[in-house]
């Protein structure tokens, strides 16, 4: 069951994961990355991580920030965790480039929310 109370350790482990994949990613160009299997798996796991999060979020929390695409985060996840053979790497490379750091954004602006909610 989702709980309320449990939304702000959610977005803790989003905020985490995706810092785990800019680390594991570094200054890596896409070819180093994709080359480095051990690297790319990390970098997919924590992706999954990403997606599972946000889909045990409450929905009353993903409809009260719907600019966070969270179908398309929890949609991602399940591309990779069930039609994991058919994963093009340059699909992850674009969600790494294109995507984590708006999402990092946002979850850290809804972190400081939750904490000025709190502490009122």
């Amino acid at each position: 069951m989702r709980e309320r109370a449990k939304d702000p350790q959610r977005l803790a482990d989003i905020l985490q994961a995706i810092d785990n994949v800019f680390q594991y990613v570094g200054e890596a160009t896409m070819d180093e990355f994709v080359a480095d299997g051990m690297r790319y798996h990390a970098v997919v796991y924590n992706i999954m991580i990403i997606g599972e999060a946000a889909n045990m979020l409450t929905f009353e929390f993903r409809e009260e920030h719907p600019s966070t695409p969270w179908k398309q985060i929890t949609g991602m996840r399940n591309f990779l965790v069930h039609g994991y053979h058919q994963v093009e790497k340059d699909i992850v490379w674009k969600v790494i480039e294109d995507d984590l750091h708006q999402l990092r954004e946002q979850v850290v602006k809804y972190q400081e929310e939750i904490g000025k909610i709190e502490l009122n």
